[in-house]
């Protein structure tokens, strides 16, 4: 951050904490030991928040400790990492103590607004956008004071447009009951002489049960050229791997390109995009690389309700089978509203469509998602998802369609998830989740039904 922005930052923090209500007045924490803590508050408002923390410290050493000694570590912890001439290792070391204690309160009570608000402004003095821009936004749906809401979303605005590093890394383990989303049926009827005749499939044929292990790393880069302007770059990569190798999977990504900053709370990117992917199936989903473009945009309507949209075009040529190469294209719109600083919910809708030389590879989708995340007591944070995708496929799909008419698939997937926010293992915070998904067509040996499970470690940075 540049010296400019840190004094722009430090002085909304400034307002922010201003204009707060107290501790008291949202968080109502219990009865604290109170000789000292009104000496560290203060010490704190003195000026002094070292020798605040000094007194603060031994109190947080018990089994159990006070919120109110919790949310005031927070506070000065705060105020001592922005003391003018302090190393960049302090002044870290000081945001990880603020944020630890914050984030320990609320474990237990996720609804304390104030408590939440002073968290997302550890976060952002620390730099970490992606996680304080969540917060901020949980704390906008608790309908703070007008004060607070205005200087919330200065700090929404300066993240905004500083944003320039991004990363994401993680691991997961993957069982599968249907790896290959492979056809359970034995039996299956070809037209043979003007009858139709049944033919029992092996038993290598069908469904395939296993566990797999996967990891993903990814990243962008975003340069100012211009007031309002930036130079997005960016890339992924994705490997996994199965004990059957035909099911693994390599995936390599990047984009380029510029993005718009429009007005306070609308944005949008064109970006040029190619992608390669590796598959150890020849069937279903052979190796392919894609090159295109894509456009994204984002527009806050409210406070609470963010719109999304994604315009993509790409032609897609594969490895192996040259009569699958032709365009892509997709289409989806997208909207979460934070109901609530412990409940969000988002829907979608989505189109697309393949053209391909081969007439039976030619394909229209539509799609629909909802879904809801949920913060409880206890640190634990609940949600789920439902999606239905309609696919129909043109040209002759015989010997799989009676009679060799089109194909027209309905694909349901189901997924919930848990994680427990207290929980984290060397910065990576493991999420457990379970997807059920079943899909229905009129073209043999092209239905499934599979039950997948999750259990990842994320860390975002």
């Amino acid at each position: 951050m540049s010296p400019v922005s840190l004094c722009r930052a430090l002085a909304l923090a400034a307002c922010v904490a201003a204009a707060a209500p107290s501790a008291g007045a949202l968080a109502a924490p219990s009865a604290p030991p109170a000789v000292e803590l009104t000496e560290a508050r203060a010490l704190v408002r003195a000026g002094k928040p070292e020798q605040a923390l000094a007194i603060l410290r031994p109190l947080a050493r018990g089994r159990t400790v006070d919120a109110a000694v919790l949310f005031n570590i927070g506070i000065a912890a705060v105020v001592a990492s922005q003391r003018p001439g302090l190393d960049g290792d302090s002044r870290d070391a000081l945001l990880d103590e603020a944020i630890a204690a914050l984030h320990t309160m609320l474990v237990g009570r996720p609804g304390l607004i104030r408590v939440r608000l002073e968290l997302a402004r550890a976060f952002f003095l620390k730099g970490e956008d992606r996680l304080a821009r969540r917060h901020f936004e949980l704390v906008l749906a608790g309908n703070p004071p007008a004060g607070v809401a205005l200087n919330v979303n200065r700090f929404l605005n300066i993240m905004r447009a500083r944003k320039r590093w991004s990363l994401r890394v993680g691991a997961a383990m993957l069982p599968d009951t249907n790896i290959g989303a492979g056809s359970a049926e034995r039996i299956i009827y070809i037209d043979v002489g003007g009858a139709r005749l049944p033919f029992v499939r092996n038993e290598q044929e069908l469904t395939t049960s296993g566990i797999g292990v996967s990891a993903w790393l990814g990243g962008e880069y975003q340069y100012p050229v211009a007031d309002g302007w930036r130079l997005r770059a960016g890339g992924d990569f994705s490997r996994r791997e199965y004990r059957e190798s035909r099911f693994d999977q390599m995936t390599v990504a990047g984009h380029v390109g510029p993005r718009w900053l429009i007005g306070r709370g609308s944005e949008a990117s064109l970006l040029l995009t190619g992608l390669h992917q590796w598959t150890g199936s020849g069937l279903e989903d052979p190796s392919h690389y894609d090159i295109g473009v894509r456009v994204e945009g984002r527009h806050r309507l409210t406070p609470r309700t963010t719109l999304t949209a994604r315009l993509s075009r790409a032609e897609r040529r594969y490895d192996d089978e040259e009569g699958r190469d032709g365009p892509i294209t997709d289409v989806s719109l997208g909207t979460f509203w934070v109901a609530s600083p412990t409940l969000r919910l988002d829907a979608g809708l989505g189109w697309g469509r393949e053209r391909p030389e081969l007439e039976r590879f030619r394909n229209a989708s539509r799609r629909l998602h909802v879904g809801a995340t949920a913060a409880l007591p206890w640190g634990f944070t609940v949600g789920g998802s439902g999606a239905l995708r309609w696919t129909d496929w043109e040209g002759s799909w015989l010997p799989f369609v009676e009679g060799g008419g089109e194909r027209r698939d309905l694909t349901r997937t189901i997924r919930v998830f848990a994680h427990n926010r207290a929980l984290t293992v060397e910065g990576f915070s493991p999420q457990i989740s379970v997807t059920q998904e079943s899909r229905t067509t009129n073209a043999q040996l092209h239905d499934y039904e599979r039950t997948f499970g999750e259990v990842r470690f994320v860390r975002l940075f």
